[in-house]
């Protein structure tokens, strides 16, 4: 059994290549999955399909729809969700994607360090497992192979 992990997180380091090379090092039956990691084709998405738009409103409106579905089709293929929370960026999307991965009644794993504790209470309750690594995650996953 193979199982397709969505990735959720910020976009700006390389964590989910940290989350690949630790499942491999564990031998772990993974597939993942995640939102569109290039910035700027995130951002440009919109106007790539659609054209130029009249203003950045448009623009960054037109991308999201399109992230968007992106994000929902690649989720609900997927058998889990992995959001993980990081300190140094604003994490509006993390928390959107952890908060649709709960509504979709997908298994979902938050990874936060213990300063988000208090501001991740209310989403952490709502999750299935809270963690506090990536290491940590991948062994709630490698519990479901024993």
């Amino acid at each position: 059994m193979e199982l397709t992990v969505y990735l959720a997180g910020q976009i700006h380091t390389n964590w989910r290549k940290e989350v690949q090379k630790q499942a491999e090092k564990k031998n772990l039956p993974l597939k993942f999955v995640a939102p569109q990691t290039n910035h700027d084709r995130s951002d440009q998405i919109g106007e790539d399909i659609l054209g130029k738009q009249p203003g950045d409103i448009y623009k960054d409106d037109t991308a999201s729809s399109i992230n968007n579905f992106r994000t929902q089709v690649l989720m609900e293929k997927s058998d889990v969700v992995i959001a993980l929370f990081g300190e140094k960026y604003k994490q509006w999307n993390t928390a959107m994607d952890a908060s649709a991965a709960i509504t979709m009644n997908k298994p979902t794993i938050i990874v936060r360090p213990e300063s988000l504790v208090h501001p991740l209470k209310e989403l952490s309750n709502k999750a299935n497992v809270t963690v506090e690594t990536i290491d940590q995650a991948l062994d709630v996953l490698a519990y479901i192979f024993e």
